[in-house]
């Protein structure tokens, strides 16, 4: 098995590290967060490099809580904010 090495930022020109770090997207008014993934991480700016499979799931994640986020909103919910946990 071989491994590989780790990249190289562009812009900083340094090694990217792995390592846990968040995932944010924010859509009309909507802000998703998603903690503890790994991936490659510039240790000048945080910048985080995820990988393909990585981005395919967030994708879907992502547009289903933003619909559950949408619905809410749509009916006024006292509730803003939710704390999910899957393990």
């Amino acid at each position: 098995m071989s491994t590989i090495p780790a990249p190289i930022c562009g812009e900083h020109r340094v090694t990217k590290e792995w390592r846990p770090t968040v995932f944010e997207y924010c859509e009309e008014g909507i802000s998703v967060r998603v903690p503890n993934l790994n991936a490659w991480v510039c240790p000048v700016d945080e910048e985080a490099s995820f990988t393909p499979e990585l981005v395919d799931e967030l994708l879907v994640t992502i547009r289903e809580l933003l619909a559950t986020a949408k619905r809410s909103r749509e009916r006024r919910s006292e509730l803003t904010e939710y704390i999910i946990s899957v393990s």
